[in-house]
């Protein structure tokens, strides 16, 4: 039985249409989707279509992605996951979302290294860079969804403002346009410099 989908497609990040071409409202239905070249994520049982990442995207998202991958090695503090990686958040209805960088420390992962599907945990760190369509509201509650499903640190990368925000609870949120983030918190002896994400 093939099937069905209904997706709210959006460009990056941003929902900006919908299109109802079916039904698909589990994690194992999402898991069994053919490969048709797009990306996807599972909210609330609803089925979101991702746009491609533009290139200024892609390069902020590859650069924070080895910053973070680097330390992470030479600490031995973890995993870090690209943008493909789907993490089930929930269940009933079922949230499977896939962050452009992801860190798991090594405690957590124990139990999961070898684990094909879909990660059933919330990674301890989150990064997502901003589209141009993305609003604020859709980037807070994105940020927020994080929160909510266990992440202790979610990043905002805007390269619009050539900002990043730092989330570790709804509030207060911290904006830095320059210097070093310490995220000591959730990496070990890891600043982030703002300067190196953007240039």
């Amino acid at each position: 039985m093939a099937i069905q989908r209904q997706t709210h497609t959006y460009s990056g990040n941003g929902s900006s249409m919908t299109q109802a071409t079916g039904l698909v409202t589990t994690a194992e239905q999402l898991a069994a989707l053919p490969d048709d070249g797009q990306r996807y994520e599972l909210v609330d049982g609803v089925l979101h279509m991702m746009s491609p990442a533009g290139g200024q995207h892609g390069r902020i998202a590859a650069t924070l992605l080895y910053l973070i991958t680097r330390h992470v090695r030479e600490k031995s503090l973890g995993v870090t996951f690209a943008a493909e990686t789907g993490f089930l958040l929930r269940r009933d209805p079922d949230t499977v979302r896939a962050p452009d960088v992801a860190f798991v420390s090594r405690e957590r992962m124990a139990d999961w290294s070898d684990h094909p599907g879909y990660l059933p945990l919330a990674p301890d760190l989150v990064a997502e860079v901003v589209s141009p369509s993305d609003s604020s509201s859709q980037v807070e509650g994105k940020a927020r969804d994080w929160l909510d499903a266990g992440v202790r640190l979610v990043l905002i990368v805007d390269p619009q403002s050539a900002t990043i925000r730092v989330y570790r609870s709804r509030d207060p949120i911290q904006v830095f346009s320059q210097g070093l983030i310490d995220l000591q918190d959730v990496l070990a002896e890891f600043q982030l410099d703002v300067d190196e994400v953007f240039s």
